[in-house]
């Protein structure tokens, strides 16, 4: 295996459950991670450090993303004048305002959830899934080892679902 293919092969898997994010759907992160992919082999030469693979690529996955949706954007615009001289009318792309209202209440539940973690747990959880740092360099920052940042990092998790599922029990 060649020096590209062991980066790639091991954080292909990170970029892409951030791409899921960013893109909004697994079938259009996985073809941003393809295209990233690509344009990361293009110009590997310009990759100085291979520690700064995964943050390389995830930057080149973003954009890929982003050029995605702003085509995704235009075409509204371009089919609009078909429709229009189809007589048809356009129904609205606009999530309903009941998912919308829900999408704000559990996006304030998360942020509380967080907000009441330990400072010692939630330093970890921002830095590692918020943040999107790697373990190494949360564990280094913080001061502690690995094997303390990944224990911080699973209690803070399950803090956060405990807090989550129990505001959904009400």
């Amino acid at each position: 295996m060649n020096k590209f293919e062991t980066l790639a092969v091991q954080h292909k898997d990170s970029v892409y459950r951030q791409m899921i994010r960013a893109c909004g759907n697994r079938e259009d992160a996985e073809d941003v991670l393809i295209d990233a992919l690509l344009k990361a082999y293009q110009h590997l030469d310009q990759l100085r450090d291979a520690e700064a693979f995964r943050p390389w690529l995830a930057k080149i996955a973003r954009r890929v993303c982003w050029q995605l949706k702003e085509r995704e954007a235009l075409m509204p615009v371009l089919q609009l004048s078909q429709f229009e001289e189809e007589g048809r009318e356009i129904a609205s792309d606009q999530p309903a305002i009941e998912v919308q209202i829900e999408a704000g209440r559990m996006k304030a539940l998360l942020q509380e959830a967080v907000r009441q973690l330990p400072s010692q747990y939630r330093e970890v959880y921002e830095l590692r899934d918020l943040e999107e740092q790697s373990g190494e360099t949360v564990a280094r920052r913080l001061g502690i080892s690995l094997a303390a940042m990944k224990s911080r990092l699973h209690r803070a998790r399950a803090m956060v679902r405990e807090r989550l599922d129990d505001e959904f029990d009400k």
